[in-house]
């Protein structure tokens, strides 16, 4: 059974969310995959990853920089896992694969969206019924994760 998390934003943006939960994915040893909607989002998040602070940077790599499985974060808007990776984000609207053979699933929405809020709650009501453990979670006024489902 793979775990699937919700995260709904709604006070800072996918940039400011994404690298520390990739981070705590690194620190557990996890690879991760970073699935997106389009190609100029993930161009975008790339850049993010590189520059989110002064004093590091969250290794990552696209098609384009070749050898996938030696990625620890991958970004791509397919659905296949070519860096092998136990998490996968989906984000900007990117449909799930199969999620059966990931330790963890991460879908990242926008709550000022009501288009991808509804599509959310299909991905959850999917999710759920086919037999995930499934948590939905928000961020308090400090900035912390709350799980509210």
């Amino acid at each position: 059974m793979t775990e699937v998390l919700f995260y709904h934003l709604e006070r800072r943006p996918l940039e400011a969310v994404l690298p520390a939960l990739l981070e705590k994915c690194l620190e557990r040893g996890w690879k991760a995959v970073v699935q997106g909607g389009s190609a100029e989002r993930l161009d975008a998040i790339d850049g993010v990853l590189w520059t989110y602070r002064e004093d590091s940077f969250l290794p990552h790599g696209t098609v384009a920089d070749g050898d996938p499985v030696f990625q620890p974060i991958y970004l791509t808007t397919d659905t296949d896992n070519l860096n092998d990776a136990t998490v996968r984000f989906l984000v900007d609207g990117a449909e799930p694969p199969d999620l059966a053979g990931y330790q963890r699933a991460i879908f990242i929405f926008d709550g000022r969206d009501e288009e991808a809020v509804a599509q959310a709650r299909v991905h959850w009501k999917q999710a759920s019924g086919q037999g995930h453990d499934v948590t939905y979670w928000q961020q308090n006024d400090s900035g912390r994760w709350e799980r509210k489902a």
